[in-house]
């Protein structure tokens, strides 16, 4: 009886009513937004390498050596030399390595020399194999292979050609003009940082090199492709190796072997370890976004008190014609509390709504930029959660206009009728 009397009440006051509905609608969209995006940006970031025991790299911070080796954030501060990689490759306990080497770039996207086993063996997501869209993996000296948002953004097609540019950065003025690459394949979406950098032989990343010298070319001393293709272009070192053991009982005594191995300083990290560290570093951060969002929604649930608070004062004729029919003041508190509920109830309602259309819109926009899966927004034990304290904290913050109607109703009963 006293939901359908609140009901009616709000839409005589439609108008501010659908104020403080938009208020409390913004302030839940903003706490769900937040709880759900960082609760997938954790999940996509989890996901970018799978599979993938250790990455060894020269000795530095192990969120450095993750930084640079997976996202392409950063840059090494030593090599390792090949004749090191190869011996700890040929570790009986280890299944298969991916040397990288970094350095290069094109149009402000990585270039990142490798071998195929990069394409078989890599794998992101739910131990997600790459695959192609088009073409496939290099075979040839001046081969690449380009990311899916490399193809989307330059427009590039198989049998186009490449010139790569020495160092990073959208612009250089030191490029590797005198052998440009062919497109052989261009890999599917893997919405990851995998899409965002071009792929190319470590013998073609070693062949681009002969004729520089740190870091600048030496004029006159052009080779051409079939000279080069003569030569030992095994590369003399890379910037860091994946690597996948027989045994993952293994893990740790490949780990201490490679932190203590004698002939240069190298380390070993596991993925997982390195990615929990730089989400406690980024723990301040997702602390500062979930307070803010409280905030709001607070300051929209006091606003929303406010509002009915200022109405009591109006309606005064309608609580004295409510008393004059009969109903206790424990019926107007009821109303009142009502009516919060229903404006409460009504923006969570939108926000979850327009939640789950902007998620739905942003998941190919946010994967394609940022690398970042967000799946469709689901209601689970957390969101639940979150709506009942949301619930709860209308009811605790709607006994102040409840009260205030309450002693007026009360007040009204007791007035002496002429």
């Amino acid at each position: 009886m006293f939901v359908k009397v609140a009901w009616h009440s709000l839409l005589n006051r439609k108008y501010t009513v659908l104020l403080a509905l938009i208020s409390v609608a913004i302030s839940t969209f903003v706490l769900l937004g937040v709880e759900h995006i960082r609760h997938e940006a954790k999940e996509s970031f989890s996901k970018t390498v799978s599979g993938v025991d250790l990455i060894v790299g020269a000795r530095t911070g192990q969120l450095n050596l993750l930084l640079y080796s997976i996202f392409r954030i950063g840059n090494a501060t030593n090599n390792i030399s090949w004749q090191s990689y190869r011996e700890l490759a040929a570790d009986p306990k280890v299944a298969w390595t991916i040397p990288i080497s970094l350095g290069d770039s094109h149009r402000g996207y990585r270039v990142m020399g490798t071998t195929q086993d990069y394409f078989t063996h890599f794998r992101f997501g739910q131990n997600t194999p790459l695959s192609f869209a088009q073409g496939g993996p290099f075979s040839q000296l001046f081969d690449v292979v380009i990311g899916a948002e490399v193809a989307k953004k330059l427009g590039y097609r198989l049998h186009d050609s490449i010139v790569l540019a020495h160092g990073l950065g959208q612009a250089s003025f030191s490029i590797h003009d005198d052998n440009p690459f062919r497109v052989t394949g261009i890999l599917r979406a893997t919405g990851t940082p995998v899409d965002h950098a071009l792929y190319v032989s470590l013998a073609g990343m070693e062949a681009i090199h002969l004729n520089w010298k740190d870091g600048v070319k030496i004029p006159g001393r052009q080779m051409a492709a079939h000279e080069l293709a003569a030569r030992d272009l095994t590369p003399k070192s890379i910037t860091a190796f994946m690597v996948g053991l027989k045994s993952k009982m293994a893990t740790f005594h490949v780990q201490r072997q490679v932190n203590h191995y004698q002939k240069e300083p190298l380390l070993a990290m596991l993925p997982g370890i390195a990615l929990t560290e730089l989400w406690q570093m980024m723990s301040v951060m997702e602390n500062t976004l979930r307070l803010i969002s409280i905030l709001v929604l607070f300051s929209s649930l006091l606003g929303l008190s406010t509002m009915l608070l200022s109405s009591i004062r109006e309606r005064q004729r309608e609580i004295a014609v409510l008393r004059a029919i009969g109903a206790p003041p424990f019926f107007v508190f009821l109303i009142i509390q009502s009516e919060a509920l229903l404006i409460s109830l009504g923006g969570i309602i939108v926000a979850m709504f327009a939640l789950a259309m902007g998620i739905l819109f942003a998941q190919t926009f946010l994967a394609e930029n940022y690398g970042i899966f967000i799946n469709h927004f689901a209601v689970n034990h957390q969101t639940l959660g979150i709506l009942g304290t949301i619930v709860v904290s209308t009811g605790v913050l709607g006994l102040i206009p409840s009260l205030s109607a309450y002693r007026m109703s009360l007040h009204h009963g007791l007035a002496v009728r002429g």
